[in-house]
Order: C-alpha cells, then sequence, then structure tokens
C-alpha cells in the first residue's frame, strides 16, 4: 500500500527511483490529512484503475477506495467511465488502523439528488422526472436515480381515462415532501397544473369579452351540450349552438379532446359562466328561405334522420325538413318510414310549406307523382264494369287490385241479392278473377267500393208485380223453424209463412207436420220490395177452398165423398177451437 503510494508521489513529481526522496515521501504520508474524510460524507476522488469487477477511485487517503464496476454500467452494460475521470463519491466507512476506505458512487449520485430535490422544495421550483410504471395508488417516478412516489390523484386536474399512457412520459414536478432518512420523496404534477389554471384564468377573464372569438379543447361531452377548456376557464357549447341542422348528440359533431374554434355568445363575469357557440361563426342559412324554397317547388335532399312520425331531409347544409309519414305514399299505409326509405337516401320532395321564424319546412314525396286516386276517378268512374284479381279475403269481403297501390273492396253484402253468405270464402278464394261494378269512388277517403250482385237485376224489384197480395202462389219448403215456414217460390225469391198462418191445431212446431222440400201452396198477405219480404198464408187458402190443406201422404183424388164431408166437417171443428 506504500508502495503505491511512493509511486504516485513520483509521478507527481516527474522523478525515478535514484533522486527520488523516500524519506521525504514517509514524512509526507505520516503528515497527511487523512480525517477530513467522514463516514456519510461526500467527497471528490479520480479514477485510477478499471477492471471488470472493481474500479479503484483515489480520494487522497490512505489507500484507493474500490467500488463495484456495477455502479457505472448503463443499461446496455457498458462502462459510462475512464481513468482519469473525476467522480463524486460517498463515504461509507473508513478504517485508519488499517488504512481501507469503502466508497459509493450511486450513494452519491442520490445524496446530490436529495440535496437537489431539498433546494427545489424549499424554493417552491420544479423538477423533471419520468413515470416509469404504475403502482397501487399512483406511478413510480424517476428523478436522477431516485424513485419517487406520484399520487394517482396528483396526476392531473381530471381522472385520467388511461392511466397506462402516462408512464415512459416526462413530466415538470412539484416537491411535496421529503424524507432522506427513508429515501421517501412524494411529487405532485396536479399542483403545477392547478397554477398555470389559475394564471391563464386570470389573464382570460381579463380580456375575454361576448363576441369574441376563442380556441378552446372539448373536455367533457355530454347529451345536452361540449364543455370546453379555454385555458383555465371553462364554457359551455350548448347542442342547439352546435349547427344550424339538426343533431341528436353532441358527439355526432365534437370528439373528446378536439381543439375548437369557438364565438363568445354571452359571459357573466362575477359568476365565471362563458356560454358559446360553434354555429354562429357562419351564416344562418335560414335567412331567406322562402327564396330558395319557394312553396311547391321540387328539390332533391337526403334523408337524415327516421323517426315514428316521418322523416327528416337534408335540403342544404344547416336547413332540414320534415316528409310526415302521411305525406310519403298515396296508395301504401305506412307503419313506419323505413318500409318505404332509409337514411342516407336521395329523395325528390316538394316544398308544401314554409315557416322561417320556426325553421320549419314541410315536405312531401308523393306529391312528386300525380295522385292515382284522381287517375282511378277518371278511368273508373261509377257504374263502370271491371275486371279483377281477388288479392285478400276477411269476413266484411273481398279486397280486388284494380291499380298498382289501389285495391277495390266488394262488401259481404254485395256480392248476391239472394244468397245468405256469411263469408265470403264460402263462394271465392285469392286468386280469383272476378267482374264487378264500381259503386263509389271517395278521393277525399281514398275509398274504392265494387258489387258483384249489381250486375244483374234485383229480383225482389218486380215480386209486388210478381206477387201481389190476394194471389195464391206454390213454393218449396227451404226451412223449418219453430216460428214457421221459409218457403222458395223462385230462385232467390222466399217467403215466410208464419205460425199463425198454418192453420195447425194441437201440434206444437211445424216440423210435426211438414218437411223441407215439400211443395205447398199458400197465398200472398204481405209484400215489400224495400224491406225484401214476403208474408204467406196456408190458412187463408184452405179458408177459400173450405177445406183445411191436406199434408198427408193420401193423395186428393183417391178420397170419397164421405171422406171429404167428414174432413170439412172437422174443419169447421177445428177453427171453431182456433
Amino acid at each position: 500500500m506504500f508502495g503505491g503510494l511512493v509511486y504516485m508521489a513520483m509521478q507527481e513529481t516527474g522523478t525515478d527511483n535514484e533522486t527520488f526522496d523516500f524519506e521525504a515521501a514517509l514524512d509526507n504520508y505520516s503528515n497527511s490529512d487523512f480525517g477530513d474524510l467522514e463516514e456519510g460524507s461526500l467527497t471528490t476522488g479520480e479514477i485510477v484503475q478499471i477492471d471488470d469487477a472493481t474500479v479503484l477511485v483515489d480520494v487522497n487517503f490512505k489507500s484507493e477506495g474500490q467500488i463495484p464496476t456495477s455502479e457505472f454500467r448503463d443499461i446496455a452494460g457498458n462502462i459510462t467511465v475512464k481513468v482519469g475521470d473525476k467522480i463524486d463519491v460517498y463515504v461509507v466507512r473508513k478504517n485508519e488502523m488499517e488504512g481501507t476506505i469503502t466508497l459509493s458512487f450511486e450513494k452519491a449520485k442520490r445524496m446530490q439528488v436529495f440535496d437537489q430535490l431539498e433546494r427545489v422544495q424549499e424554493n417552491n421550483e420544479t423538477i423533471s422526472g419520468k413515470i416509469m410504471r404504475r403502482i397501487k395508488g399512483g406511478y413510480t417516478v424517476d428523478i436522477g436515480g431516485v424513485e419517487a412516489f406520484l399520487p394517482g390523484s396528483h396526476v392531473d386536474l381530471r381522472p385520467v381515462p388511461d392511466m397506462d399512457a402516462l408512464v415512459n412520459q416526462e413530466y415538470e414536478f412539484r416537491v411535496l415532501k421529503i424524507n432522506r432518512r427513508r429515501s421517501n420523496v412524494i411529487v405532485s404534477r396536479r399542483v403545477l397544473l392547478e397554477e398555470e389554471r389559475d394564471n391563464k384564468r386570470q389573464q382570460l377573464l381579463e380580456t375575454l369579452s361576448e363576441g369574441q372569438i376563442v380556441q378552446g379543447k372539448a373536455k367533457n361531452i355530454t347529451e345536452y351540450g361540449v364543455f370546453v377548456d379555454l385555458g383555465g376557464l371553462d364554457g359551455l357549447l350548448h347542442i342547439t349552438d352546435m349547427s344550424w341542422r339538426r343533431i341528436r348528440h353532441p358527439k355526432e359533431l365534437i370528439s373528446l379532446g378536439q381543439d375548437l374554434t369557438l364565438k363568445v355568445l354571452s359571459f357573466d363575469r362575477e359568476n365565471c359562466k362563458v356560454s358559446l357557440g360553434l354555429k354562429q361563426l357562419v351564416p344562418d342559412p335560414w335567412e331567406a328561405i322562402t327564396t330558395r324554397f319557394p312553396v311547391n317547388s321540387k328539390v332533391v335532399g337526403k334523408v337524415t334522420n327516421l323517426v315514428d312520425y316521418g322523416a327528416f331531409v337534408e335540403l342544404e347544409p344547416g336547413v332540414e325538413g320534415l316528409v310526415h309519414i302521411s305525406e310519403m305514399s298515396w296508395t301504401r299505409k305506412l307503419r313506419h318510414p323505413s318500409q318505404l326509405i332509409h337514411t342516407g337516401d336521395e329523395v325528390e320532395v316538394v316544398v308544401l310549406g314554409v315557416d322561417a321564424e320556426k325553421k320549419r319546412i314541410s315536405l312531401g314525396m308523393k306529391q312528386v307523382r300525380p295522385n292515382p286516386w284522381e287517375l282511378v276517378a277518371e278511368k273508373y268512374p261509377e257504374g263502370t264494369i271491371l275486371e279483377g284479381t281477388i288479392k285478400n279475403i276477411t269476413e266484411f269481403g273481398m279486397f280486388i287490385g284494380i291499380e298498382d297501390g289501389i285495391d277495390g273492396l266488394i262488401h259481404v253484402s254485395d256480392i248476391s241479392w239472394t244468397k245468405k253468405i256469411r263469408h265470403p270464402s264460402e263462394v271465392y278464394k285469392v286468386g280469383d278473377t272476378v267482374q264487378a261494378k264500381v259503386l263509389t269512388v271517395d278521393q277525399e277517403n281514398e275509398k274504392f267500393t265494387l258489387g258483384i250482385k249489381q250486375l244483374v237485376e234485383d229480383p225482389w224489384t218486380h215480386v209486388p208485380t210478381t206477387y201481389p197480395v190476394g194471389c195464391t202462389v206454390k213454393g218449396i219448403v227451404t226451412n223449418i223453424t219453430d216460428f214457421g215456414l221459409f218457403v222458395e217460390v223462385e230462385e232467390g225469391v222466399e217467403g215466410l209463412v208464419h205460425v199463425s198462418e198454418l192453420g195447425l191445431k194441437k201440434v206444437k212446431t211445424p216440423a210435426e207436420m211438414f218437411q223441407e222440400g215439400q211443395e205447398i201452396e199458400a197465398k200472398v198477405i204481405h209484400v215489400s220490395a224495400e224491406e225484401r219480404r214476403l208474408g204467406l198464408s196456408i190458412k187463408q187458402t184452405r179458408e177459400e177452398k173450405g177445406k183445411e190443406y191436406h199434408t198427408g201422404p193420401q193423395e186428393a183424388g183417391s178420397q170419397n165423398l164421405g171422406d171429404l164431408l167428414k174432413q170439412a166437417a172437422q174443419g169447421e171443428a177445428e177453427e171453431e177451437q182456433v
């Protein structure tokens, strides 16, 4: 060890072994002041030797201090110092008796960083650091080799959406707390941002005024608008002030963090409230709207939105009109506009009305084409006989295809004059071709009615003439009920023989004496074409003949005189009982 010092002394004096004064060197070594190097202090030394394991540093002690080479390697493993470099080292411990000293390069750096951090804290300054990783409750920040803790609440003014995005980013920090003994350091970024915000706010309050054009960044988006950071002061951009056209949500136009140029609409300096506008930066498209879109003019627009009651169509940027669902088709009964059009479709419309004050335009799609009901009324006037295919059958009638989108209704009561039809399917089926007569064409209510029975004359029109009251008719029993007999006197014409007009005695029901298909003779006692009623009487027919109508199986020609007299006497007795 002494030899090494002698060697160093020879190098410093530039002498060789022959001229070197060993006694002077020994005396110098004995009188050297090595006590200045205290444990826990910093000192400057010179690197005199580097090998794979250690680096020897001369700090003017009895011997060189050894420091592990690992303390001088970078991330790639390369040694960052060389022989002759002056470095600051930390005295870990020394042994004057043995003449040894333990040094640390890393601890020296940490002590210097802590000294710097204390100065920064005392002077309320800032220091740069790099966020290294996320930990529970916040982040670790590398400040010159010292790990500091950044609480999550001190990262930003607002909660950070993506916490991992801050890792490996460098920022300026304010030192909040230092514990050198525990090597604890707490830093904050939010404090700096708050100070910056307050400064900007004060400057903004001094210069802000209504009508001013300002720059801002979208800070928060809600259903009713966007909060914009103007630099220390937040302003509200309401959804109604974003665009002259209709929008459903602010996100259709603005995204979070977007830079915006806006106009100050109102400013409450006392309460620090700012109302902003985006659409006010461009002219109002509704000015002179009636000139550009006069009533009855045809225009082409783009469908922007569909609702239950209609569709909104953009005629030009910022100008939308409504096509009500009732104005979409002349013939189709739409439940929803999507049955006919879709968002993004280009459609031709007719301007039906313009309200510039309320910024409303009424549009129509069906008005682009002629009203087919007007054409139908001209083509098929009442009384026209036409032919069509049955498209649908319901309980109350049948729908016949007339023109594209227009159907005619044949009510069940207009199928036949005489047949009692409970359901149209008893006679017809879908797809059948039928002839019918046009009964009514109601353009206003869009109703087209037809009739099949009207193709022939109503048989009841001649019934009062053919079967006047008092005449005798023959007919076939078609139906027997408790109240009488239905008798068909000709095809489609039936009369009723009421039970009181049968002339029967001691008979509970007509079915005991008559059967369907049986031919009978009766007298007409009532007739009405309007009421379609024909009243008949068997009783009066018998009275005129002076005998009861024979209903048995025996033929009249086979009876003898005694039988006839007996029947006559019996008939008179029965009439007296009646």
